[in-house]
């Protein structure tokens, strides 16, 4: 890109909609909108190593896409285990680190152990952590952590005076994962639909107008670009910024 790249968001995670529209504007189905936007997948995840980006999140499958049609649940979940099983060679030579968020006891047995396999290879891997978010609800992944937290005070594990905001952190399915710098969402929709909604407190957000399937590198240089002009103030002015 023209303008060099100084400062890269360390978390980038991506809400990747636009599938179904991107495919009804060709007379296709979803599918077919699905297909293509694996593509898309592969060029953002192959620039973000380019780029040096720490941490790639992509909101892959949430717990309410279990409601759309069982057809269409079957096909999306085929696609995925073809795609892991398909892109393991890459991500050992890109040295990716493959992590999984998500309530996935729902997913199915072959996607499991697919994933199990992956993410046991690329374990060592340190150029760039790529986190799918499969069946994730960022409620679900809150209520989940304030059980366990709940469950350890109880057992007097945890004294309650002691529960700070780190506390909450290690009980996320996010625990290992820093807060998300810079978050992008496609299709021109400018909801956050219920993805990290602990991690995105101070993340930047940035809406693109571009369906996922069309969403290429200078789309994504474009997103950070925006994102180097904008000052991260974390609550403070920008005078105490400059001390």
């Amino acid at each position: 890109m023209e303008n060099k790249i100084i400062k890269v968001p360390n978390h980038l995670a991506v809400i990747m909609d636009g599938n179904g529209r991107w495919a009804k504007k060709r007379n296709k189905n979803r599918v077919y909108g699905h297909t293509k936007g694996i593509i898309a997948v592969r060029k953002i995840v192959e620039e973000s190593v380019r780029l040096e980006i720490k941490y790639l999140t992509l909101y892959a499958f949430s717990t309410e896409n279990w409601n759309r049609p069982e057809k269409e649940i079957t096909i999306l979940m085929q696609l995925l285990l073809k795609s892991l099983k398909n892109e393991f060679k890459k991500f050992i030579k890109n040295k990716i680190k493959l992590n999984v968020i998500g309530n996935i006891s729902l997913l199915p047995k072959s996607v499991k152990e697919e994933l199990s396999h992956v993410l046991k290879k690329t374990s060592e891997n340190n150029q760039l952590v790529l986190t799918l978010a499969l069946s994730y609800s960022g409620r679900e992944e809150i209520q989940s952590a304030m059980k366990k937290i709940c469950a350890k005070v109880k057992n007097n594990i945890i004294p309650i005076e002691k529960i700070d905001q780190s506390t909450i952190n290690e009980h996320l399915y996010t625990e290992n994962l820093p807060d998300v710098d810079l978050l992008i969402r496609t299709s021109g929709e400018k909801r956050i639909s219920n993805f990290l909604l602990w991690q995105i407190a101070y993340a930047e957000l940035y809406f693109s107008e571009v369906l996922w399937p069309d969403f290429n590198e200078k789309n994504l240089h474009e997103a950070i670009l925006n994102y180097q002009k904008r000052e991260r103030r974390f609550g403070k002015t920008s005078d105490q910024m400059l001390k």
